[in-house]
């Protein structure tokens, strides 16, 4: 029965002597789970930044303006293509397909620009060869000879339907 007392005695001691502190260290905990939170988004904001700039590096690593050349795609303006699919050739090379879905093409519509092709080549004339395909059987192959020069080279590849439906403009 000694044993007992002394064990409920020494288990109230510690309770008081320990809740003032699990009252004031709930205090602290929401501070500091607060200035936790802050420095969260602080460190997530910080690595977004980081990444921006890896991306820019990366992409100034891979693909320096000397040697870039970049490919878009838009729709003129009435244009009621459909558009299912694009091949784009560079000197006899595939460098991409691309399935278009719904929502792309309507992007499109809306005025929209597609990155569709980003590489690398020598300065010098090249040449370019795109073929359309559409749900209503449309099959369109057009080709364009363009300049690489000492800079980036951008080519916008503009579908108009019609007779004539592909059109490049040099950027």
């Amino acid at each position: 029965m000694n044993d007992l007392l002394k064990a409920s005695l020494l288990a109230i001691a510690l309770c008081v002597s320990v809740l003032p502190g699990l009252v004031v260290g709930g205090d602290m905990t929401r501070d500091r789970i607060k200035g936790l939170d802050e420095q969260v988004q602080d460190i997530k904001q910080d690595v977004l930044a980081i990444s921006t700039e890896l991306l820019q590096l990366e992409e100034t690593l891979i693909f320096p303006s000397s040697t870039q050349v970049s490919l878009f795609v838009s729709l003129a303006e009435g244009s009621r293509i459909q558009l299912d699919a694009m091949d784009v050739r560079l000197n006899g090379q595939d460098v991409t397909h691309h399935v278009y879905t719904h929502r792309e093409v309507e992007a499109l519509r809306r005025g929209g620009v597609q990155r569709i092709y980003t590489g690398n080549l020598r300065s010098g004339e090249q040449e370019l060869e795109v073929t359309v395909r559409g749900p209503d059987g449309l099959h369109e192959r057009a080709s364009h000879r363009f300049s690489k020069g000492a800079g980036p080279a951008l080519v916008e590849v503009v579908l108009s339907g019609g007779s004539a439906p592909v059109h490049f403009i040099d950027r």
